[in-house]
């Protein structure tokens, strides 16, 4: 492709098509590295038949951001949900994206108050039921048991009670089918045919059959978020078009996909780390003495999402974990040839191209990051408090961990996850014994690319029982 002048670098390889899709798949943050080494902070490169700008000076980012006419996320994000989960109306009808959008509302402020009221309830009822009668080790793999409880815990928190004969089997079902699916999501997503991808068909269609009109009306008790979402799309769709379970599914998958990783690490960080356990297990001391509650009555600590997030060290921890795992990128389709006025003058993009922010080489930036290869469980507080301020060429970053997006694809249930993911820590780790067995480092898997939080490549094995109050 012959470059203007003003356009980035272009960084094609030598597989038409392909470009340099092996390079980024075998360690994206590597090559992504080398590449600014030598281009610069802005570059094109061609991945599996894309004409991708990556955008990786973090000054730059609300440029991007800001140029939401010339810049779309709508083209890009509805598509995925088209391909991905046969979301249909939304290529169309942008008052319906309009209406779901304006629904995550309901996802902060007292809302999200209320549904992490529910959230702790099912902690408590989850673990209660699994742990009360046993008092010896139990030893587990830790990635089906951070899936099993996240899943549980944000099915029930959002959908309420499920009036089946057999709850646990349509839960556990269900969930199995999901990570399945989300195993094909990364090359739905990259725009492969569905029908390419062995059983992705049948798995998305089993999926959107677990919430017809019937299986839906089942589910009792259902969150603001799910309520509000529902009614609007019984304006748009009749009572019984599968594509109403369509939007379930994709939701459902939106609130446990990258949920489960994040709650892996930190849950690894933390048993790795006997130093980032014992400030957690400190603060989390102080704060039940300071609010009146005894450990030992039980798995129900009564935390308030503020009085959660006073937990600068287990806040630290979690941010972490995401600061070394997360590959979410923020993407942006180019609606028209456009000039992007960077720093050093005008960037030129074309039409039909992607420009992408890529966060993961902020993250692992020895400037803002001392050592950025290192778990640090105290990394972002100072002083006793949550640190805020990081600095980059002597200027303040608005932007200095980024795992949700930015702007319009910011990922709206951020709250509900980091709150989810801080409550199961707080009963772990002041419940139970906890010990890893494994002492072998586990690396990140590069399965899901530019799409979320890195999967580990293996598991390990910890064992839990709980504590024994004397």
């Amino acid at each position: 492709m012959c470059r203007r002048p003003g356009e980035p670098p272009l960084i094609t390889g030598w597989l038409p098509y392909l470009g340099q899709i092996l390079n980024f798949q075998k360690d994206p943050l590597a090559f992504i590295k080398s590449l600014q080494k030598q281009h610069g902070d802005i570059f094109t490169i061609l991945l599996g038949g894309k004409y991708i700008t990556f955008i990786l000076d973090p000054f730059q980012f609300q440029l991007v951001i800001k140029n939401h006419k010339q810049l779309s996320f709508k083209m890009f994000g509805n598509k995925v949900s088209h391909d991905a989960f046969s979301i249909k109306r939304l290529l169309t009808n942008q008052e319906l994206d309009h209406e779901l959008h304006v629904c995550y509302q309901y996802l902060q402020g007292k809302s999200l108050d209320v549904l992490c009221e529910t959230m702790a309830q099912t902690i408590n009822h989850i673990f209660e039921s699994k742990l009360s009668s046993s008092r010896y080790w139990d030893t587990v793999q830790m990635l089906p048991f951070c899936t099993t409880v996240i899943f549980e815990v944000t099915f029930t928190s959002l959908y309420g009670k499920l009036l089946v004969a057999d709850r646990k089997k349509f839960i556990s079902e269900l969930r199995d089918d999901l990570i399945k699916f989300d195993e094909k999501f990364a090359y739905l997503a990259s725009g492969i045919p569905i029908e390419f991808l062995g059983n992705a068909k049948s798995m998305q269609k089993k999926i959107i059959n677990r919430f017809t009109q019937e299986n839906l009306a089942k589910m009792q008790g259902w969150s603001k978020v799910i309520q509000m979402r529902q009614d609007t799309l019984e304006k748009y769709y009749e009572p019984d078009d599968l594509e109403i379970g369509a939007h379930h599914f994709a939701l459902l998958w939106a609130s446990v996909a990258n949920t489960i990783p994040t709650m892996f690490w930190a849950m690894y960080y933390l048993l790795r780390h006997p130093e980032a356990m014992a400030a957690v297990r400190d603060e989390i001391d102080h704060l039940l003495q300071s609010t009146g509650q005894k450990k030992g009555s039980g798995f129900l600590i009564n935390f308030t999402r503020e009085q959660l997030d006073s937990l600068v060290y287990l806040e630290s921890i979690v941010l972490e974990a995401l600061r070394l795992s997360s590959f979410s990128a923020t993407f942006r389709f180019v609606e028209e040839d456009f000039a992007l006025p960077v720093e050093s003058g005008k960037c030129l993009l074309r039409k039909g191209d992607l420009v992408v922010i890529f966060p993961p080489a902020l993250h692992n930036d020895p400037e803002l990051f001392e050592a950025p290869e290192e778990f640090r469980y105290d990394r972002f507080v100072e002083n006793g408090k949550k640190k805020t301020t990081f600095f980059k060429r002597g200027r303040k970053l608005n932007h200095y961990i980024v795992p949700f997006g930015l702007g319009s694809s910011k990922c709206p249930g951020r709250y509900f996850a980091v709150s989810q993911v801080k409550q199961l820590l707080v009963v772990l780790v002041t419940c139970l014994d906890l010990e890893i067995i494994d002492a072998k480092p586990v690396k990140q898997s590069n399965g899901r690319l530019l799409l979320g939080i890195s999967y580990p490549r293996s598991d390990v094995f910890f064992k839990y029982k709980v504590k024994s109050w004397s």
